[in-house]
């Protein structure tokens, strides 16, 4: 009897966590955006970023939260780095002012607006995404979503997959357009995050 009531409790205690507004730091190591845009229309680059932090707020009871996002532009990756050629990678073209201009604008970010659930369930969060200076409103789908303990710690913790769409240009990213390269943008964000 001793061991399910307390099984109950943890469980409940669990809940509780859950139930009241939380501040949560993204796990750095788990979470990060990428990307992928066609290329002269016959197939599609992907790339990621390697460095990202943020903190995000939420309450499930009130269907509430904030979700903070910075990302380190010079962090990209798309697999084609430093080449042995001496010839400018794909990567250093991105990074050049073609593109993210890293050395102007070293950060990305996404600070939402709105948090939208359907029920129990995070539908899409709204927001402004700020990139090469240029700040726009951006909506971001919820593709999956879910707060528990960890499963070792106990601790709550959440995670979350997002995606959405951008054309590129209006962000004043411009260069190769609309031939060489796409000017839509697919955009995905995986987060963990932890109690911070």
């Amino acid at each position: 009897m001793i061991r399910p009531l307390s099984l109950l409790c943890a469980s409940l205690l669990s809940a509780s966590a859950f139930a009241a507004p939380q501040t949560y730091n993204l796990d750095p190591f788990h979470s990060f955006p990428s990307f992928s845009v066609e290329h002269l229309g016959m197939a599609t680059v992907r790339g990621r970023f390697d460095k990202m932090s943020g903190k995000a707020t939420l309450d499930l009871a009130a269907k509430t939260g904030t979700v903070e996002i910075k990302i380190v532009s010079a962090s990209l990756s798309t697999g084609d780095g430093a080449r042995a050629d001496g010839k400018r990678s794909r990567d250093d073209h991105l990074r050049s002012p073609d593109f993210f201009n890293v050395a102007e604008y070293p950060e990305i970010t996404f600070r939402s607006t709105r948090l939208n659930f359907k029920g129990e369930e995070l539908e899409s969060i709204e927001g402004n995404l700020t990139l090469l200076g240029v700040t726009k409103p951006l909506k971001l789908a919820v593709t999956h979503f879910k707060c528990a303990p960890h499963p070792f710690s106990k601790a709550p913790m959440c995670g979350a997959d997002m995606e959405g769409v951008i054309k590129r240009s209006d962000w004043g990213m411009k260069f190769g357009t609309p031939v060489a390269v796409s000017d839509n943008v697919k955009l995905q964000i995986s987060l963990e995050a932890h109690p911070g």
